[in-house]
């Protein structure tokens, strides 16, 4: 196993397990950590990853492959009869493409990539966040779609925040200074990133075995969003003029595992008894679960 793998694999396993023990013991410590470190730390810890990356042209590529693939993903789960008949439940068609781009995307790509790749996994959560939280309430609740709560959902977004620090701080001459004085920090603000996260798989791990459903019955969704989709990410990008490092970003986002957003939209969705929010449960649960094998594996095949 390469260095970079290695690295990946000792800061997202302890991460994720002392959330999960966190959890355990304080079951609402996630709502005391989650604002400040969605408001403060994530937006710094992406400055200063995107002052050392730079804001290249790749970046509005990776933002409209993005905005393409997911956004033709979800028609396609929608409109073909036998992709519908597979993922019955809008909650998994939006969980076979949605990604958690920025708890697990950001630390993976920090991980295994040189510091130059953030500006481009930035630029793909942003246009992730547009659609997930533009369609998503559309697709899941019933909602229609207006431009209020989807200017909202980006207003939140650390990635939006971050890259408008990002383009302020850029106007001085200290721009690659204040990079590297924030590379440490933003390192600890995204391993704090992946213990919420293992606090938030808390409660699905201590569901009662009769409540838990099985990675078996979600096999379509956890194949689109682990194999099928990052493989048709690869292809798009191989039609554009990414450089290879870019690329890798791309892919890598698109592998991260199903967003928290699309539990959370299911949990409000009029139709929740259906049985949406206990697969979109599951389908967080276990798409992070194999993520933390399949994505080392898509490290090596684009890299």
């Amino acid at each position: 196993m390469s260095a970079p793998l290695l690295r990946l694999l000792l800061e997202v396993l302890p991460c994720l397990l002392l959330g999960v023990l966190l959890e355990w013991r304080w079951p609402k410590l996630s709502r005391q950590l989650s604002p400040p470190l969605i408001r403060y730390g994530v937006p710094l810890s992406v400055l200063g990853m995107l002052l050392r990356s730079g804001l290249e042209r790749s970046m509005l590529w990776a933002g409209l492959l993005a905005l393409v693939g997911i956004g033709a993903g979800l028609a396609l789960l929608r409109w073909l009869p036998g992709l519908r008949q597979l993922l019955p439940l809008p909650a998994l068609r939006l969980g076979a493409v949605a990604g958690n781009t920025a708890y697990f995307g950001f630390p993976v790509v920090m991980a295994l990539l040189p510091p130059a790749a953030m500006g481009t996994a930035v630029a793909y959560d942003l246009a992730a966040t547009l659609l997930i939280w533009g369609l998503g309430p559309a697709l899941l609740t019933g909602e229609r779609l207006q431009g209020r709560p989807l200017l909202r959902a980006l207003a939140h977004s650390p990635a939006c925040r971050a890259l408008v620090l990002a383009l302020l701080v850029g106007l001085t001459p200290w721009s690659q200074q204040l990079g590297a004085l924030l590379m440490v920090p933003a390192r600890l603000v995204l391993l704090l990133a992946l213990t919420i996260l293992g606090i938030h798989l808390g409660p699905l791990l201590r569901q009662p075995p009769g409540e838990r459903l099985s990675p078996w019955r979600l096999w379509p969704a956890l194949t689109i969003k682990l194999l099928l989709f990052p493989a048709a990410m690869l292809a798009l990008s191989l039609l554009t003029p990414l450089p290879p490092l870019a690329r890798q970003a791309v892919v890598l986002q698109a592998a991260a595992p199903t967003a928290l957003a699309v539990l959370l939209l299911s949990e409000a969705s009029p139709a929740s008894n259906d049985g949406s929010s206990a697969r979109a449960a599951t389908l967080v649960l276990w798409s992070t679960a194999i993520a933390l094998g399949s994505v080392p594996l898509w490290r090596l095949l684009v890299g």
